[in-house]
């Protein structure tokens, strides 16, 4: 199995021990993804829709860049710091995608890393 690591600008490096993602057998699979704007390095404002869509363009960059894209996005995970923000996430993540309709799972979590109410991580095809 040939495993080729994604690296784009087009969103935030990683911080830690992980790679943006991983493309093997063509799937791309999406480390989480914070609120981070690539450009700058600066935190996405406290709204919580723009966390969500700020995390969702970081995605978008790192899947055009392995050669996918948002409509190829297959599975996606979302971390969400409390549950009451289901709505509001829902309803950027619908306008993000539109049509599209990938399977998906929003989890609820005690805390995220620098006090972020969400984190995603995602699957794609290439």
């Amino acid at each position: 199995m040939i495993m080729n690591k994604i690296e784009t600008q087009g969103a935030p490096q990683p911080g830690g021990h992980y790679s943006q993602a991983i493309a093997a057998n063509n799937i791309v699979f999406v480390s989480g993804q914070l609120p981070v704007n690539p450009e700058t390095g600066a935190r996405t404002p406290e709204s919580i829709e723009e966390q969500t869509l700020q995390v969702l363009k970081n995605i978008e960059a790192i899947v055009n860049a392995a050669g996918s894209g948002v409509s190829k996005i297959t599975k996606m995970t979302l971390f969400i710091t409390d549950i009451s923000l289901w709505d509001a996430v829902n309803k950027t993540y619908s306008e993000f995608f539109a049509e599209h309709r990938p399977a998906r799972s929003i989890v609820p979590v005690k805390d995220l890393h620098h006090g972020f109410m969400i984190e995603a991580d995602a699957i794609a095809v290439i």
